[in-house]
């Protein structure tokens, strides 16, 4: 781990206050349901009400005599063109299915879209909903891993055979067998993880209308990804690309959930067309809750072979992914099994490895990315393990993690990839340190003299970032992410604006990014501006996801910013009768080297603009620029430990956290404060995952989680206070020596809140591995039921 000094002069490395702040805290923000267009309609969609059943008829005749309702449309009437997401991999490895804009023939769970409604208001559109009336002719919904691989199970895709959808095994060392057979100990573990949401605080929404001036189709829509909407929206409307424009407005989070393409967005889109006036769609948070891409719900078998020692000798793991009805668009079914196969060790020296990872298709809400995408799960996993090696071992659960995790950088694992310097070691010692320190085994000791059950529990992990399209494409992706673009231009006022191809929902990105430019310009911030998500302005851009808007945008940016900065060095050298690396650029202008020469970025911009026969021939007049990012290895690493203290309280069985620290390590952090914020926000989200939240179905398909009495979110009485450390260790591979922060927290929580759920129960015997830990659960356990009896 290096140190690097900041230059005080410099912005990055400073918790610059957030610049988005101002006007979102007075509510000057502008999201999509702000949006009023004249002449505006307004849509809801009649849903499926069963799981699984061929579709006898939708009639939607008496829609249009409901008071307020201007038109009905069903899959018959729009005729648009499917979505399907595509792996360029054999039939035998992954099956592609199309998820029709509106259900045609067939639906596949409960809320499935069948027809939307569009009405002169919101109210009206929801009457028209209940006139409309589906004939079903039902089939038995499969609505588990287990009923989907039954040998007389129905089929929710009929080329889908056994429900499979993706079968891979990236991975099986020669010889593993037999170290597990000569192991002088062997661990296993049979986790299952709840489906979630991932309940961005903004729902799903877009307004769409058609400019004739332009001849396009706009789309104000709040998604993660703008231009692979404008690209589904357009091949399934049949219009030219250019035809199509995707504006994102401010955005209330996404948390990967608006990281993929949306059916309703098309279909609002398409009324929008056929219409020819503008309509609005606003999920409400009945649909949010049962009708919106899902995540999470995995089952991992897994043994780990050991020596005496506790070092790690082999892996063996089948991972099980159940990802609801249809396929996500672009990532496909592939997403969580791949993501789990390929990133399983993690931060441990792992000699040998075998895994086989699966994708079911069951009658449930679609499964799409959620903030982490299965690391949270299998961290989860391999943490048991080392707990239960170290258990067998009469280890330290400390001192077995240190004998394993990675130490000697680069670091090439059994997995292929190779790992970027991190701070595996020091993040565990210092989390270690900081528990120790505030006394929290001494505590731990005296409540058990007391009958009180207080557990520490860690979690050791690595967050691959910089995903460039090298990494994508070993996956097979037919839509390969991982370049950006950024233009920079500036201005004859000397004011800069720049572009990304990424989208911001929260992450700062008008204050980090900007930090980037302005110090790579020598210019005051506030004359630095950023344009994303409109498709017209930008370029192009594969969004935000995978913690990439810093590693990949932000180098784009840099390099952006650098490009210019050439430019402004050249046309000042130019007027000086010097060389440009005799120029350099501060205070907003350039300065000519030991002499007192200046030309502010006005002037310069004077010249570029207005007196262009001053330029030399070789410069070309005006100061825009373009430059591009990708990272053509595998990528960079950020890793974290996280320590957990909780307490059971033996009467309720409710899991109290006393204390959480994290120890992460993003590299270079651009600004401190939003990566503590991002710290922060994601453990919320994995103690929601690990403590409280699952969407749940009876046996017919009908999600018993409709609201939030039902759908347990924890507030800011359960989360604790977290103490956050930070190390660093710049990234050789971006430009900014930054690794991504994003996902981190919500990686690491789940792991080390059960962890110290075990560490409490240690008296009892009894150890848990499955999420959420509800107080059910720990009521029992601490009553002494098995593990697998305790699900209530």
């Amino acid at each position: 781990m290096s140190e690097v000094p900041l230059d005080d002069s410099k912005l990055v490395g400073k918790a610059v206050r957030r610049r988005e702040d101002p006007r979102l805290l007075a509510g000057r923000g502008r999201f999509v349901d702000d949006i009023a267009l004249p002449g505006m309609l307004h849509a809801q969609f009649v849903r499926s009400t069963v799981a699984h059943a061929e579709l006898a008829s939708v009639d939607v005749s008496a829609v249009l005599e409901v008071p307020g309702v201007v038109a009905v449309f069903t899959a018959e009437d729009l005729e648009l063109g499917d979505i399907v997401a595509q792996l360029g991999r054999p039939l035998s490895e992954f099956v592609p299915t199309a998820m029709p804009v509106l259900a045609r023939d067939k639906v596949r769970y409960v809320g499935e879209p069948l027809a939307i409604v569009v009405a002169r208001d919101a109210y009206a559109a929801e009457d028209g909903l209940e006139a409309a009336k589906v004939s079903y002719a039902t089939l038995p919904p499969v609505m588990s891993e287990e009923a989907a691989f039954a040998a007389d199970a129905p089929l929710v895709h009929a080329e889908a055979a056994r429900n499979t959808l993706v079968d891979v095994s990236l991975f099986a060392t020669d010889g593993i067998d037999g170290i597990f057979d000569s192991a002088p100990c062997v661990v296993e573990v049979d986790t299952r993880t709840g489906r979630q949401n991932a309940l961005p605080l903004e729902t799903r929404g877009t307004v769409a209308h058609w400019d004739d001036r332009e001849e396009q189709l706009v789309l104000h829509t709040c998604t993660q990804i703008p231009h692979q909407v404008r690209t589904v929206a357009s091949r399934c409307l049949r219009l030219d690309e250019r035809a199509v424009r995707v504006v994102v407005p401010d955005m209330g989070g996404g948390f990967g959930q608006k990281c993929v393409v949306g059916r309703e967005e098309i279909a609002a889109a398409a009324a929008a067309l056929r219409l020819r006036r503008p309509v609005k769609w606003i999920e409400d948070r009945k649909d949010a809750l049962t009708a919106s891409f899902l995540a999470r719900e995995q089952h991992y078998r897994a043994r780990a072979a050991f020596d005496a020692e506790g070092r790690i000798l082999a892996l063996d793991a089948d991972v099980v992914c159940d990802m609801g009805a249809y396929s996500c668009y672009p990532f496909t079914a592939g997403i969580e099994p791949l993501m789990a196969s390929a990133e399983m060790p993690g931060v441990y020296q792992l000699p040998a490895y075998r895994v086989r990872g699966r994708a079911v298709t069951t009658n449930k809400a679609p499964t799409g990315p959620y903030r982490g995408v299965s690391r949270p799960q299998y961290v989860m996993v391999m943490e048991r393990l080392f707990e239960r090696a170290a258990r067998e071992l009469a280890l330290d659960p400390v001192e077995i993690r240190r004998r394993n995790v990675i130490t000697d950088f680069p670091y090439t694992g059994v997995n292929s990839i190779t790992y970027d310097p991190g701070s595996y070691l020091e993040s565990l010692d210092l989390c270690e340190r900081s528990v120790r320190a505030e006394g929290w085994y001494e505590k731990r000791a005296a409540a058990a003299a007391e009958g009180r059950h207080i557990g520490i529990g860690y979690s050791c992990f690595s967050e691959r970032t910089g995903y460039g399209s090298a990494a994508f494409a070993q996956r097979k992706m037919k839509v390969v992410p991982g370049f950006d673009i950024s233009e920079v231009r500036m201005d004859t006022s000397g004011t800069v604006t720049f572009t990304t191809g990424t989208m911001n929902h929260g992450q700062s990105h008008e204050t980090t990014m900007a930090q980037i430019v302005a110090d790579e310009l020598g210019l005051d911030i506030a004359k630095v501006r950023l344009h994303q998500g409109d498709t017209d302005r930008i370029t192009y851009g594969f969004g935000t996801f995978a913690s990439r808007s810093i590693t990949i945008g932000g180098s784009a940016v840099r390099l952006g910013a650098a490009k210019l900065g050439e430019k402004l060095s050249a046309i000042a050298a130019s007027r000086w009768g010097v060389a440009p690396d005799e120029v350099e650029l501060a205070g907003g202008a350039a300065r000519r080297r030991n002499a007192s020469d200046v030309l502010t970025y006005q002037e310069i911009a004077d010249i570029a603009y207005l007196q262009a026969h001053l330029l030399p021939k070789d410069i070309e007049p005006g100061l825009s620029v373009t430059a591009t990012f990708d990272v053509f290895n595998d990528g960079t690493f950020s890793n974290a430990t996280h320590a957990c203290v909780v307490e059971l309280h033996a009467g309720t069985g409710q899991v109290e956290i006393l204390r959480y620290v994290c120890v992460e390590d993003c590299g270079v952090a651009i600004n401190p404060q939003v990566v503590e914020g991002q710290c922060r926000g994601g453990i919320a989200q994995g103690i929601a995952g690990a403590l409280f939240e699952q969407v749940t179905y009876d046996a017919q398909g009908e999600p018993s989680a409709t609201g939030f009495m039902d759908y347990k979110v924890p507030t800011a009485h359960e989360i604790p206070d977290v103490l956050i450390h930070h190390l660093e260790t710049p990234c050789a591979f971006t430009e900014t020596g930054a690794k991504g922060a994003g996902e981190g927290g919500t990686i690491g929580a789940p792991a080390a809140v059960l962890n110290a759920v075990n560490d409490a129960l240690r008296p009892t015997g009894v150890e848990l591995d499955d999420t959420p830990i509800t107080p059910e659960t720990v009521h029992r356990a601490l009553n002494g039921a098995p593990n697998r009896e305790l699900s209530v």
